[in-house]
């Protein structure tokens, strides 16, 4: 047994080792409460922002001396800022931030899976009605029917351990048939008894339990979904076809806008379209919004979703749900849902207490987009007011007056060995959720941009740089990776940080001559990436793709994976969608045939509309696809031809095992392109035999990857 002294002298050694930090949570609220940004705490610590951000999310720890000097500056903080007690009351927050207690979830982070989340991994709630008043069994002449989707539906679905909000205990959303039947997740059918927009609206709000918690701490719960099938809006008083195809939405005068009005319910701007929101303004801190989607007037576009919409009630929601659960509750298109997601998870405003009354009010958060900001002049499309009093109406800019961040469109023509060399086949490699991968620890403006001359290039500091890069030696079985078209560069031009830092990657001199920095920056992508990720490989392993596969046996079931669960690959075309339609709304233009050129449009009074956030993300698609076509080239492999995220290779063979470079032991070539399902790593897009890319290249001059599929479906791109 251990003596007295023994013990105490253990015990005094352990009192003595490495500082106790507080929690990660604690040690951002206190690095906020002092006023101080990560970047500044960096700074002073001299480490870097994304190292604070993993201390203050529970990532990594600070290692000495740095935790010494960390330690003594939280606790000098905690002296100074001392935990204040939570209201006792939601009422004194304001309406447009408190929605339920915030949790100790670190400001920068979505909020973790609870009692109260629904970030479960899939969309499934007890099968069992929630109560008697909310639930009944389907009507005897369509019980059968209507039991064998409920349970079609639910055998798609995986149960969940998570425990469920009771709040939304029967789940994000219903479809309505025309009986009144309500489909939910998981095959749970709900009885709605109403039959007038008014009624139906209380009764989502009230009765049917249905929506989603917050994803974020400072955010907000998601408002219940109601899809209405075509006899559902037949029943409900809606026309079979919108009229009114350029405006999509019902004529004021129409019974349905006048009942709601009358019931003293409100419609935003966009009014009563495919995708509705009715609405009362917030009281005491409670929502009371319902989101519709009108299934007949094409809610779901096919581009996205595929034949969603034809669907019977039940398998709907269950391919809703599960976009529901792993993304977010749908609220619009999927290019909206995509620039949603961002403002969910990085919500633009907190609650804060105002020193001078003590009471609670609304205030930016910290990392986030929190407010509408004029972008640079070389940043701003041509109708933009900033441009329009630059340039006269019918200019064209030159590169050295507006930046052109933009995805690959090039192809070469063919030399004279490679059309000896006896190639059979032309194969195209298309990278797995490009623009999300690129969207990975990528650092953008969240502020002002600054105008500067002569500046010293910072790759740490985003924003956009007029250098002249026509030096650069490019080969020319290459792209450039400086112009989207892929041709040198002629003078000076405007480039994204992104860009002009991989210039600098490549050994070339850089001295811009202006630009336009962002002093505010952060990882502004990063959770928005997480969730996308998360989605995407989750919705792949349910169609059979699994990570970690061999090269051959990913090969296969990728051949396969559309075939496996018609629903679930709905689910794939959707996230895809949500990814680059949320990125082309960074810079969304006019939208109205009545805009007026130089005048401001809807788009410009939102946080997230940012073409310098667009700008910097393309230039680090292509430059990451650059990259990998480098290590490539060393090995002596060349592209033909590349479109967005696709790349054409020569093969002797129909597959890209058939050309793809491989180390002696087997492996893929390091720096290259790799097979597999992980966002930034390829998969096959098609082939098609020589003499047609010769012939599409020589004759047509069509850019091949276009056709690469062999449907003669262009690819997509943004």
């Amino acid at each position: 047994m251990p003596t007295e002294e023994e013990l105490f002298t253990a015990v005094d050694a352990l009192l003595e080792g490495e500082p106790q930090l507080p929690s990660p949570a604690e040690r951002a609220r206190l690095r906020e409460a002092a006023g101080v940004t990560q970047a500044r705490l960096a700074q002073v610590l001299k480490s870097t922002t994304q190292t604070v951000k993993n201390w203050e999310n529970g990532r990594s720890e600070p290692r000495p001396p740095r935790l010494q000097a960390y330690q003594r500056l939280l606790e000098g903080w905690a002296a100074k800022y001392p935990l204040a007690p939570e209201p006792e009351t939601p009422e004194t927050l304001p309406s447009s931030v408190v929605e339920q207690p915030a949790s100790t979830q670190p400001l920068d982070e979505p909020a973790r899976p609870s009692t109260a989340s629904a970030s479960a991994p899939d969309p499934v709630r007890a099968a069992s009605p929630a109560g008697p008043s909310t639930s009944r069994r389907p009507a005897a002449k369509h019980a059968a029917s209507k039991q064998a989707a409920a349970k079609q539906a639910a055998s798609k679905s995986v149960a969940s351990p998570a425990a469920v909000d009771a709040r939304f205990a029967n789940g994000p959303l219903a479809v309505l048939d025309g009986d009144g039947s309500a489909y939910c997740v998981g095959g749970l059918v709900l009885d709605c008894p109403a039959k007038t927009f008014p009624t139906l609206v209380d009764w989502a709000l009230t009765d049917a339990k249905l929506g989603a918690p917050r994803l974020h701490r400072h955010g907000k719960d998601a408002d219940p979904l109601i899809v209405l099938t075509g006899e559902a809006a037949e029943r409900l008083g809606l026309p079979a076809v919108l009229e009114d195809r350029r405006g999509l939405r019902l004529p004021d005068d129409h019974k349905v806008i006048k009942q709601l009005t009358k019931a003293k319910w409100k419609l935003t701007k966009r009014g009563f379209g495919p995708w509705a929101r009715v609405y009362r303004p917030a009281e005491g801190g409670k929502r009371q919004c319902v989101q519709f989607a009108v299934l007949p007037w094409g809610a779901l576009d096919t581009r996205s979703w595929g034949d969603t919409g034809q669907l019977p009630p039940a398998d709907v929601a269950a391919v809703l749900g599960t976009y529901a659960t792993r993304v977010l509750t749908p609220r619009g298109s999927t290019a909206v849902c995509g620039l949603e997601l961002m403002s969910a998870l990085r919500p633009p405003t907190r609650a804060v207490k105002d020193a001078a009354t003590g009471s609670w009010v609304s205030g930016p958060n910290p990392g986030s987009l929190a407010e509408p900001v004029d972008p640079a002049p070389p940043e701003a499309p041509a109708e933009h007011p900033l441009v329009a009093t630059l340039y006269p109406r019918h200019h064209v800019r030159t590169p050295d007056q507006v930046i052109d961040e933009e995805a690959y469109d090039w192809f070469r023509p063919l030399t004279d060995e490679e059309c000896t060399q006896g190639y059979t086949h032309a194969v195209g490699i298309d990278v797995n959720m490009a623009f999300a991968a690129a969207a990975n620890r990528l650092v953008i403006g969240t502020g002002p941009a600054t105008h500067v001359k002569s500046p010293a290039f910072d790759p740490k500091l985003p924003g956009s740089w007029l250098v002249d890069l026509s030096h650069i030696e490019t080969d020319p079985r290459l792209p450039s990776p400086f112009t989207p078209r892929g041709t040198r560069p002629t003078g000076p031009a405007w480039y994204s940080t992104s860009t002009v830092a991989y210039a600098v990657e490549l050994g070339a001199p850089i001295q811009p001559s202006e630009a336009y920095v962002r002093y505010e920056h952060g990882a502004y992508f990063d959770a928005w990436y997480t969730r996308l990720r998360d989605a995407y490989m989750a919705t792949m392993a349910d169609l059979g793709v699994e990570a970690g596969m061999s090269e051959a046996d990913f090969l296969a079931a990728m051949a396969r994976h559309k075939n496996e669960d018609p629903g679930q690959a709905a689910v794939l075309s959707a996230i895809k969608s949500t990814v680059k339609g949320g990125i082309g709304k960074l810079r969304e233009r006019p939208q109205s045939i009545k805009h007026k050129f130089g005048e401001p449009w809807p788009a410009l009074q939102r946080p997230t509309w940012s073409p310098h956030a667009r700008a910097e993300l393309i230039g680090k698609v292509r430059t990451n696809q650059h990259r990998k076509l480098m290590a490539w080239a060393r090995a002596g492999l060349f592209p033909v031809a590349i479109l967005s995220d696709c790349a054409v290779y020569l093969s002797h063979g129909p597959g890209p095992l058939d050309f793809m470079p491989h180390t002696d032991e087997g492996k893929p070539l390091p720096g290259g392109f790799r097979l597999g399902v992980s966002p930034g790593m390829v998969k096959h897009e098609g082939t098609r035999d020589f003499l047609w890319l010769a012939q599409t290249i020589e004759d047509d001059q069509i850019n091949p990857a276009r056709h690469i599929k062999g449907d003669d479906a262009p690819d997509s791109g943004e």
